[in-house]
């Protein structure tokens, strides 16, 4: 079963992790992750009220069992919604909306599309990692990197090159 947004969020937040090791560094972590949840609500800020996180949800759930698009796809895992979501929260704010859509791997995807020329697909698998490509102009990058919480600069650099006015 695929956890709903507000289930999602209590569970994400009771895993906060933090560097510190005392009940204040876990404390302060959860506190910040809070605040920063509500600013994820915020049309301007966030991605909440944008649709992305329900958008997630959906994808998830219609692609949840084997065989989903009658091509003997590969079913969304629990882990890979979870993945997909965390690297969803850990966008800077501001972030312009992306797509979401699910893979015949059972992958998730993430996608920025500007122009045909400008796009930036992010691939999430059930074990958290994120494989990109990005077209820019006639330019291509592509490649790996592990998601340990954070958003990899490289894919913030593309999400900015491939979102820029």
């Amino acid at each position: 079963m695929i956890l709903k947004n507000t289930d999602a969020v209590a569970s994400l937040l009771s895993g906060v992790s933090t560097r510190g090791a005392s009940d204040a560094a876990r404390y302060v972590a959860e506190e910040f992750a809070k605040g920063r949840h509500q600013l994820q609500n915020s049309y301007s800020l966030g991605l909440i009220s944008k649709g992305v996180f329900d958008e997630l949800c959906s994808i998830a759930e219609e692609c949840s069992s084997a065989n989903w698009d009658g091509y003997e796809a590969e079913p969304v895992a629990q882990e890979t919604y979870q993945w997909a979501y965390r690297f969803l929260e850990a966008l800077p704010l501001g972030s312009p909306a992306p797509t979401i859509g699910a893979e015949p791997d059972g992958h998730i995807t993430i996608e920025w599309y500007r122009a045909p020329q400008r796009t930036l697909s992010v691939s999430i698998s059930p074990e958290g990692d994120l494989y990109y490509a990005a077209l820019i102009g006639v330019s291509k990058a592509y490649g790996t990197e592990p998601f340990f919480g954070d958003v990899p600069a490289v894919i913030l650099d593309l999400l900015g090159r491939v979102t820029a006015a």
